[in-house]
């Protein structure tokens, strides 16, 4: 196969496990505007979850950067 059609596949599966992790992170930033909202406090696990999922994002979204950019060099 060729770099080009593997680079292709290989963002699509970027983005699509980028929205994945996106939408986990929104239930945890529904807890943490809850808690401030209601003027309670976030429960450690909700916390930590929030923490994971934003950096799991961050490494995944300069994944996808890397990738787009080796599919434009190819070009």
């Amino acid at each position: 196969m060729s770099k080009k059609s593997d680079l292709k596949r290989a963002i699509m599966a970027s983005e699509k496990e980028l929205d994945e992790l996106e939408k986990k992170c929104n239930r945890s930033k529904t807890a943490l505007l809850q808690s401030i909202l209601l003027n309670t406090k976030l429960s450690d696990q909700d916390a930590q979850y929030f923490r994971v999922y934003t950096s799991l994002i961050e490494v995944e979204r300069e994944n996808l950067r890397k990738l787009k950019q080796e599919l434009e060099s190819l070009k």
